[in-house]
């Protein structure tokens, strides 16, 4: 089974109330064989929802308390995110996760990339929690263009 961000099966949940359709992940949830997944929701946030990043390093660093998940007005939602993510390692062992594709740059689901804390649209390497939380627990964690790249080895 493949866990997918919920975001890109369609679900308008992100942050700001929209989605990042991805057909073949759409397609994908049609034949059952992937279960869309959204740690925020999971983590107890509502759609719409300020934006967070995070301060002070990446998911790994959150995971040991070292760095935090703060909304753009200040307010930390470091545990709501750990909440979201531990839920979601939850869901992926309970369905057998061979893989989970999640949405890049979020401070939950960036595999390889997210925002760098400042507000101010840019990125920089790393990982969101959730990420960080399936790699350390054995889970293969890809982003939807990894995903694209590399549709026939997955399926």
């Amino acid at each position: 089974m493949i866990l997918v961000s919920s975001c890109l099966a369609g679900l308008q949940v992100r942050y700001n109330g929209t989605h990042c359709l991805n057909h073949r992940i759409s397609k994908l949830i049609e034949e059952g064989q992937a279960i869309p997944v959204c740690p925020e929701l999971l983590g107890g946030f509502s759609t719409p929802r300020e934006p967070a990043e995070i301060i002070g390093g990446n998911g790994e660093d959150v995971l040991d308390g070292k760095a935090k998940v703060v909304e753009k007005s200040g307010k930390d939602v470091t545990e709501l995110y750990i909440k979201g993510a531990y839920t979601t390692l939850k869901k992926a062992k309970d369905v057998n996760a061979t893989v989970v594709v999640l949405k890049e740059y979020s401070p939950s689901c960036g595999s390889s990339t997210i925002y760098n804390g400042k507000f101010l649209g840019e990125k920089v390497a790393g990982n969101g929690v959730t990420t960080a939380l399936l790699r350390r627990n054995g889970l293969q964690v890809i982003s939807e263009e990894q995903f694209a790249d590399n549709f026939d080895e997955i399926i």
